[in-house]
């Protein structure tokens, strides 16, 4: 069998995805991404689901897109039931970048209510994305039973994903609006003053959302 150059250079670029250096790993992905290859796909996807640094993460999934979906879809949602967080999140991380709707079946309440809140905050990203056109209320009221969870970037995920959404999230945030959960209350008056006004910076709208829920009345402007 005679070995060509372009087989010389897959085997270096599969070789440097798993090199010690980020650097070097950076570099094989790109290189990966720029001359596609189905044989790339199995390596790309199996990196994902350990790589440690994010902008390694991010070119592997650059990469990932580069290749014929055919290929890729089937090897992602595998993945997104993977027992592996990391695997699960830089799989749903990557079908919201491909952007192929027949991936919605996938993106399950399990996912969107993910324990980890990485893979939640993928899958919400994911959902907002690929949700089918008729079904953005249903996804509405699964992403609002969220509504107060985590720290300020995770509560940001969610706001997003829900304004995304736009009218089919008004609904469900304004019930929100009256949880008995005090985070929750604020989440969902953040969330709708994003909704109102997207150039808010989501910092200042929470602290707003807070102070007016200590105080027991309700959003400036709000319903």
């Amino acid at each position: 069998m005679t070995v060509t150059g372009q087989d010389t250079d897959a085997v270096r670029a599969l070789r440097g995805l798993e090199d010690g250096s980020a650097s070097v790993r950076l570099q094989a992905a790109l290189a990966v991404g720029t001359a596609p290859d189905p044989r790339f796909v199995g390596k790309l996807v199996e990196r994902s689901a350990v790589e440690p640094e994010f902008f390694v993460r991010d070119m592997l999934t650059w990469a990932l897109t580069r290749h014929p979906v055919s290929l890729t879809l089937p090897a992602l949602l595998r993945e997104v039931r993977s027992e592996r967080a990391q695997a699960r999140s830089q799989a749903l991380h990557t079908l919201s970048k491909i952007g192929d709707r027949r991936a919605w079946p996938a993106i399950t309440r399990t996912l969107l209510s993910d324990a980890e809140a990485e893979v939640a905050r993928s899958a919400w990203r994911a959902a907002a994305v690929l949700v089918p056109e008729g079904e953005e209320s249903a996804l509405a009221a699964v992403l609002a039973t969220q509504l107060g969870r985590g720290g300020r970037e995770t509560q940001l995920s969610l706001s997003r994903a829900l304004v995304t959404l736009g009218e089919a999230a008004e609904p469900v945030l304004l019930a929100a609006t009256t949880a008995p959960d005090p985070g929750t209350r604020a989440h969902a008056l953040a969330t709708q003053r994003l909704l109102r006004d997207p150039d808010t910076g989501f910092g200042f709208a929470i602290e707003e959302a807070k102070r007016v829920v200590a105080l027991g009345g309700s959003a400036p402007g709000g319903q």
